[in-house]
């Protein structure tokens, strides 16, 4: 759960400083606990979360949520789940994605605060992460796509422990 929000309040996200923020995270890896896969954070990651096509389509709630995120990659990663493997189809990653591609299902939860300024209720996001299997046997997580408010009543916040 992302306990502040980093860009409450701007109308427009400015992906450098999310870029900058995520660069703490370069070198870094987190265990899937579903799966005990280790994921690791390279030195790409930052620019294609802030840069992908996906990125620059996102407009409104879902870009904000997609820039707040990055303060949860350590648990949106741990409590991952529903590994779905697919080859690798294109020339552009032959060798960054060499074994293939993992897409996985998770979620996070981010604070919407009232006129006070305090927390009146979180939101739940849905998201995939893109993990990218490379030549070096490693699995590096590459963006965060495919993020969906959560609106239905049945979603059990013990999925997020």
């Amino acid at each position: 759960m992302v306990e502040r929000i980093i860009f409450k309040g701007k109308k427009a996200i400015n992906w450098k400083d999310v870029k900058k923020y995520l660069e703490n995270y370069i070198n870094a890896s987190f265990e899937i606990n579903e799966t005990a896969d280790i994921i690791h954070i390279g030195k790409d990651m930052p620019d294609e979360y802030t840069g992908s096509k996906y990125t620059y389509s996102l407009r409104g709630s879902n870009a904000k949520a997609k820039a707040n995120a990055v303060q949860g990659i350590p648990e949106i990663i741990r409590i991952a789940h529903g590994k779905y493997h697919r080859d690798n189809s294109g020339k552009k990653h032959k060798r960054k994605a060499a074994n293939g591609w993992y897409r996985y299902d998770s979620y996070f939860v981010l604070p919407v605060y009232g006129q006070s300024g305090g927390i009146e209720r979180y939101n739940v996001f849905h998201c995939s992460l893109i993990i990218r299997h490379a030549n070096d046997g490693k699995m590096y997580l590459y963006d965060i796509i495919d993020i969906k408010k959560e609106t239905s009543n049945s979603f059990r916040f013990q999925n997020l422990t």
